[in-house]
């Protein structure tokens, strides 16, 4: 597959992610907005209807395999890893996946830890859907991720 030329920054595609994380959770029912840019450790925090505020860190990437990871720090601080998978074709076709942290972690490959980069957390892309297929679209912020009776399908 050849990668099509995109017509934004990274920098753009990064703001636009957050803003479509920020969108969907509130159209889910978790209101939430996208934080300054350079805040520390989360872009996006949203407020479910009972409970506390909830930190999102997203992270966008374009569809590749191979050598391709979305990576995080294990020091960064937030709640939810929002995953947005952008095709690699140009089209407008993505996927988002928004995973509690504590299965982030558990599901993230990392180096020794007396190597320089022990912090580093790392998930391959082209593994995603398969390690975490029940937190695509899991805008309500379920801590399972999606059920099948919890997936809506448009007619």
């Amino acid at each position: 597959m050849v990668q099509a030329e995109r017509l934004f920054t990274k920098k753009q595609m990064g703001d636009a992610a957050e803003m479509i994380v920020a969108a969907e959770l509130t159209l889910a029912g978790v209101p939430a907005l996208k934080v300054p840019d350079n805040w520390p450790h989360y872009d996006v925090i949203a407020q479910p209807f009972a409970g506390s505020p909830e930190r999102v860190s997203v992270k966008a990437r374009t569809f590749k395999k191979g050598a391709a990871y979305v990576q995080y720090l294990a020091t960064d601080e937030f709640d939810w890893l929002a995953i947005v998978i952008l095709a690699a074709d140009g089209s407008n076709v993505r996927s988002v996946y928004i995973i509690p942290r504590a299965e982030a972690d558990a599901q993230s490959q990392r180096n020794a830890p007396h190597t320089r980069t022990a912090n580093i957390r790392y998930i391959p892309i082209d593994q995603i859907e398969r390690r975490f297929s029940q937190y695509r679209d899991n805008f309500k912020l379920r801590p399972q991720g999606m059920s099948a009776e919890g997936a809506v399908e448009l007619q």
